[in-house]
Formats: structure tokens, sequence, C-alpha cells
């Protein structure tokens, strides 16, 4: 994913929904990492999408341009098209 970049990104994980924003990645639902290989490979999967989230924010911090706290934009609301 291109974190921070787009607000057309989303993954799923199970049942874990990873949503791309641009002042935002959401996450949403659930996930159950067993205790299996399967558990292992989902852990994985989720652990490199946060290291990615988490070495973006961290250069930009390093590099002076992330700011201490933002205010998260509320969604638009679209009107149902079928109401």
């Amino acid at each position: 994913m291109d974190f921070f970049k787009n607000e057309a990104e989303t993954r799923l994980l199970q049942d874990l929904t990873i949503e791309n924003r641009l002042d935002r990645v959401s996450l949403h639902g659930s996930l159950d990492i067993t205790h299996d290989a399967a558990g292992l490979a989902l852990a994985l999967k989720l652990k490199d999408m946060l290291d990615a989230v988490v070495q973006i924010l961290s250069t930009e911090q390093a590099s002076g341009v992330l700011p201490e706290k933002i205010s998260l934009k509320t969604s638009d609301e679209v009107a149902n098209p079928f109401a």
C-alpha cells in the first residue's frame, strides 16, 4: 500500500480491513492469529504493513515534517442514490 498517499487503497486480512487515507491509516474489524503456520503468515503480513507505516512516519519525523498532532477531517456524507 502507498500509505498516506491516496484515499483509495484498502486491504483485507481475514476480517480486518486496513484503509488508507491521506491523514490516517484505519484498521477495522478483527483478525485471529492462530498458534500455527497460518497464524504466523497472517502475523507477518500485519507486521509488514505496520512496519511500512512506522517507516514512513519515522522518516518524516526525522526530517522534521511530521506534525505533532493533526485534526482528523470528518467524512463527507453522500446522499443515498437508492433512497
